[in-house]
């Protein structure tokens, strides 16, 4: 799907989780505004706080706009949720999240 489904996905469901996060992950993706990239993926872990891309993504974009507090709790939650079960999966990504952590300072 390209950005215009998402934003059309978003448009007639705002509270629908696949449409915020694929809106969000492919405005991460362009690198364009990333401050819109973080309104949407904010509102999907706010939707599905276990699901671990969201996070990672999330952790990306506030990196991305310096927010570096913030992306540091969003991605050590994302990490939680991997490793404590409650997800379907993500463990895959928990290094990766890590090391965006330790370069964050």
């Amino acid at each position: 799907m390209d950005i215009e489904e998402f934003r059309q996905m978003v448009e007639k469901k705002p509270d629908g989780f696949l449409g915020r996060y694929g809106l969000g992950d492919k405005i991460l993706q362009t690198g364009e505004n990333l401050e819109e990239a973080v309104e949407h993926l904010s509102v999907a872990v706010q939707l599905d706080p276990v699901h671990v891309a969201s996070h990672f993504a999330l952790g990306r974009a506030l990196a991305g706009v310096k927010r570096n507090d913030e992306a540091k709790k969003v991605l050590d939650s994302g990490i939680d949720a991997a490793l404590s079960g409650r997800s379907n999966g993500g463990g895959d990504l928990v290094p990766e999240m890590r090391a965006l952590i330790q370069s964050l300072g």
